[in-house]
């Protein structure tokens, strides 16, 4: 569209011009008649005759002044002369002007007597061929519709280009993608023994865990082309295009084998089929049936592998998971102490860290990041010495990062009340108290009162281990925990702010899987109750749950025994080590932050025990 207006503009501009510069003006335009006039009363003293054209130069009206000229048009065919006698013009005065004629040639003619027409002409015809152009220019995009999104890296490209040196942590699933990576380079000492190099690699885990890099990492490895694109990329509107993009791509890919096809968040094409209603739906399970209908169709020699990455593996269909087709299955897990060092260093390489940076330190303190919040951890702190005019990263860019990237910005702008501030510090005192008394509650390592996020403070604890298999009283001992700031608000103030309400919602979330999911209620017993989610099947509502009302009344009261209990733990706490709670809290009122040294005196003043962190092991 705008193409076309710029055209339209440019021919009116052209338009224009031709009728400024050869269309004759209103003013300086006389008829034959007036001509004749002219001549019969002595005004004119020059007429130029140019084919049918006259340019009429007229007396000065006093000595001096600049000649007027006029134009004019003589009959066709017809001498000027005899043509100015039949209006009345008598010999005298025709001989008394002088009369010149400059005949054209004939292209010059011809140009004269055309130009007035081939203007236009020429203008229609640009806007004919340029709304032919566009024409088949949406036509060729509406060919080009069904052709596949996938984007290619090349093994030449070598910016783009990753090994495994470039991804850590996940060392299993490492060592399971080599072999992929040894079928690609060396797959005749596989087909000699009868092998079949598998066809497809499904890597499963959370968001963030590395399954994207580690994709392209083998192709990086095996040298190969890398296709990738997500699984939404497939799937539109108009049934069928999303079977066409499958064809394409798996066509694109065979010419160029040895290559690896990646589908990131294959969820969204290879749902379970039969669920669901709607056009939509009918895409996708064409989407869906297209590619399980490719990978049956090439040979196993054909050194094509498909990958695929998904964090709800289980959501798809039977069909897409058998052997035959995901041969392979990894799962990533988010990286433990020594692999978050790893990671951090990777993302570390091209940073200027300062001599103060300790990398053991960030990785202990970030249990739970995946490798993509590793990666944010350090461009944050990267982008906070930037602001602060540094030239290098410190450790405290990167631990500030961690508190924004955990909790969120500071709040600069909340001028919180005296009120306020003695509440948050009492809470947080509470929460601290707790998790240093209890023996299986995290050890705490910062406490501030300083608003964060949406956060009015916050208790920072820093995991003992990686736990894997966390117990009853841990869980009971995290609830207590949580529960110290709502114990500890009643306690000193009488009273209940909004404050603890995320604190009860994660207590009573942790209660309620202790309770369905884990079997640690006495009165349920070791059964799990937990109801699947409702699905729509053939377009009803189907709820997964199978409890009874007496079974859901249970539950509930099951989960507020384990709240009640972890509130009573919490008062005992407080009751018992309530000089020390005290303290904790007025000295947040004249610092508002504590870190884990100034803390820990104040737990050994107390005689409360240190939890010592155990040393990380290298792998």
């Amino acid at each position: 569209m705008t193409q076309l207006f710029s055209a339209l503009l440019v021919f009116a501009l052209v338009s224009i011009l031709f009728d400024t510069y050869f269309t004759p003006h209103e003013d300086n335009q006389i008829t034959l008649s007036e001509t004749a006039t002219l001549v019969a009363e002595g005004q004119v003293s020059n007429i130029l005759v140019k084919g049918e054209k006259l340019d009429i130069t007229l007396i000065p009206a006093s000595e001096g002044a600049v000649p007027v000229e006029k134009v004019s048009k003589k009959e066709a065919g017809t001498a000027l002369s005899e043509t100015l006698v039949n209006y009345g013009v008598t010999t005298e005065a025709l001989q008394a002007i002088n009369i010149e004629i400059d005949e054209p040639s004939g292209f010059a003619y011809w140009l004269g007597q055309l130009a007035p027409f081939l203007l236009p002409l020429i203008g229609l015809i640009f806007i004919i061929w340029f709304f032919m152009k566009q024409v088949k220019g949406t036509n060729m995009k509406a060919m080009a519709f069904g052709d596949s999104k996938a984007r290619v890296i090349l093994p030449s490209n070598k910016e783009k280009r990753i090994t495994f040196k470039d991804v850590a942590g996940n060392r299993e699933a490492k060592q399971e993608l080599e072999e992929m990576v040894e079928f690609l380079k060396n797959p005749k000492k596989f087909i000699d023994m009868g092998a079949k190099i598998p066809k497809g690699v499904l890597m499963t885990g959370r968001p963030g865990t590395g399954k994207t890099m580690l994709a392209r990492a083998v192709a990086g490895e095996a040298r190969v082309p890398f296709f990738y694109l997500s699984g939404s990329d497939f799937v539109e509107m108009f049934v069928g295009v999303g079977a066409s993009r499958v064809r394409d791509l798996f066509k694109m890919a065979k010419k160029m084998s040895p290559a690896i096809i990646f589908i990131d968040e294959i969820d969204a094409v290879g749902r379970s089929r039969g669920v669901g209603i709607g056009g939509g739906n009918d895409e996708r399970e064409q989407t869906l049936n297209q590619i399980l209908v490719e990978m049956d169709g090439f040979e196993s020699n054909e050194k094509l592998i498909v990958m695929a990455a998904t964090n709800r593996s289980d959501v798809l269909d039977p069909a897409l998971l058998r052997p035959g087709r995901f041969d392979r299955r990894v799962m990533l897990e988010l990286p433990d102490r020594p692999d978050r060092k790893k990671i951090l260093e990777i993302h570390a390489r091209k940073k200027p860290l300062d001599t103060d940076v300790d990398l053991q330190v960030v990785a202990e303190r970030t249990a739970g990041f995946s490798g993509a919040d590793l990666e944010s951890l350090m461009n944050e702190g990267a982008i906070l010495a930037a602001l602060n005019k540094r030239k290098k990263i410190t450790q405290q860019d990167l631990l500030d990062s961690l508190e924004k990237v955990m909790i969120g910005p500071k709040r600069q702008s909340h001028l919180a009340s005296e009120h306020e501030k003695k509440v948050t510090a009492y809470h947080e005192a509470g929460h601290a108290i707790v998790a240093s008394v209890l023996p299986n509650a995290d050890p705490v390592h910062k406490v501030t009162i300083i608003p964060r996020g949406r956060a009015g403070g916050f208790t920072m604890k820093l995991p003992l281990d990686e736990r894997r298999l966390p117990t009853r009283s841990v869980y009971e001992d995290d609830i207590a925990m949580g529960l110290g700031g709502y114990v500890a608000e009643e306690k000193i103030f009488g009273d209940i702010t909004t404050g603890p309400s995320n604190d009860l919602k994660v207590a009573t979330a942790t209660a309620r899987d202790m309770v369905t999911k884990f079997g640690m209620s006495d009165e349920i017993g070791p059964i799990v109750v937990d109801g699947k989610a409702a699905q729509t099947i053939f377009g009803e509502r189907v709820d997964g749950s199978h409890r009874s009302e007496k079974m859901l009344e249970t539950i509930d009261s099951e989960i507020s025994k384990i709240i009640k209990r972890g509130l009573e733990r919490a008062r005992k706490v407080i009751e018992d080590y309530n000089d020390a709670f005290i303290e904790i809290a007025e000295t947040l009122l004249q610092v508002e932050t504590l870190e884990q040294s100034d803390y820990n005196k104040i737990l050994e003043k107390y005689g409360i025990p240190i939890k010592e962190l155990p040393k990380m092991k290298e792998a």
